[in-house]
């Protein structure tokens, strides 16, 4: 039996057309067939050797790795806690009030239930050292949670609303508003239980924010359209509304939520007169 023809000299038979269809389809052959006859017709000056850059097919992009688990949650710590240009206040007051959640556990503090006489300790709103004395206590019980789902709670209302107001009033405003709604709302609850209160959470404060968009929104001292406006005012008042209702269960403060909420929607009001600062121009480079 005769020995097989070599590669070069089997493709030396074959003809311009018969080549061509092997390299014109890939697919269809083994690769080293279709390299064979390339080179092939290279050696027969068919096509150039080595294809000029212009026609050279474009590299795929490389995509970017993938992001880990791990870094995806980083960024959204990042994101969440760390101050940023336009995200300034809202962070820090969260990162406050962790801080002394964690104080509170460190030093032995049962904060899953926590006692009333260890909320006293640590600065709650309790009128028999309020009112006599004590009036930072007005401030000092907003930092102050009883418990973990009470914090988490107030947080992720704090982080919501932070990312709509600050931006609208700025960061000096914002925190302003912010402590004078919780002052505003201690105030209103101690006012309001006649009979003393042990109050904590940072709920009238939140509410304060509440009053302040709703304050801004209703005045148009915010630019933005007749639709924008009204789902603002309605999506306000219905987490408002939803708020008090779930707050009208036992050991819930509501006096505090309704004082913040007063106190924030004058705040509104009067910057609404004052007028908001004008968000900052993008630069325009050479």
């Amino acid at each position: 039996m005769a020995e097989p023809a070599a590669p070069n000299e089997h493709f030396a038979q074959k003809s311009d057309a018969e080549l061509l269809y092997l390299v014109q389809n890939p697919q269809r052959y083994p690769q080293g067939l279709v390299q064979a006859a390339v080179q092939e017709l290279q050696r027969r000056e068919l096509i150039p050797r080595e294809l000029p850059d212009a026609e050279k097919p474009a590299s795929a992009p490389v995509a970017p790795p993938d992001e880990s688990t791990g870094q995806l949650a980083r960024k959204l710590l990042q994101t969440v806690f760390w101050p940023t240009k336009t995200y300034f206040v809202t962070p820090l007051l969260i990162d406050a009030n962790l801080l002394v959640f964690a104080l509170m556990a460190l030093s032995g503090v049962n904060v899953f239930t926590p006692a009333g006489v260890d909320l006293v300790a640590w600065g709650s709103n309790f009128s028999p050292l309020t009112l006599p004395g004590q009036p930072w206590r007005l401030l000092t019980s907003c930092f102050l949670h009883g418990g973990p789902a009470h914090l988490l709670l107030n947080l992720s209302a704090l982080l919501f609303l932070g990312l709509l107001s600050e931006p609208l009033v700025g960061r000096g405003r914002l925190l302003l508003v912010y402590v004078c709604s919780g002052v505003g709302g201690s105030l209103f609850s101690l006012a309001w239980h006649t009979q003393g209160v042990n109050s904590v959470g940072a709920s009238g404060a939140i509410f304060g924010l509440y009053g302040l968009l709703l304050a801004l929104a209703a005045l148009r001292a915010v630019p933005m359209s007749r639709a924008e406006r009204l789902s603002l005012l309605w999506f306000m008042l219905y987490m408002v509304l939803n708020s008090l209702v779930a707050g009208l269960e036992a050991n819930t403060d509501n006096a505090a939520h309704v004082g913040g909420l007063i106190t924030g929607l004058f705040a509104g009001a009067l910057l609404s007169l004052l007028g908001l600062p004008k968000p900052p121009k993008q630069g325009i480079s050479a």
